[in-house]
């Protein structure tokens, strides 16, 4: 996605590059280092080959991620972020931290 693309709001510009629930996930599982498509896939409870691999598509062409392929039988492929994608921790840890505490405060409602 280019500059021009882009949304003039700093909210929706984050929400364009992250606003699919994969993305997001794919991001926390690589913010503790590289990881395999196999890896990635059973992280991800519910996630289809073909999604998970549109999603890192597009997550490496904005940039978010990088992804090497190895010269080996069988081929290896792995995924890690770049300094771009590595830089959206503080926002991932705000979410973790929003959803902890809304958990918390939320404890005693029953829920069906």
């Amino acid at each position: 996605m280019d500059a021009q693309t882009l949304p003039a709001c700093p909210v929706e510009t984050t929400l364009t590059l992250i606003s699919d629930k994969w993305k997001v996930l794919i991001l926390r599982d690589l913010l503790t280092g590289a990881k395999r498509f196999g890896q990635l896939k059973k992280s991800l409870d519910g996630v289809s080959q073909k999604v998970l691999t549109a999603q890192l598509r597009q997550m490496e062409q904005n940039g978010l991620l990088t992804r090497t392929a190895y010269p080996e039988a069988p081929p290896r492929v792995e995924y890690a972020l770049t300094e771009l994608g590595y830089s959206l921790k503080p926002v991932l840890d705000a979410m973790a931290d929003w959803g902890a505490a809304y958990k918390a405060q939320n404890a005693y409602v029953c829920r069906p």
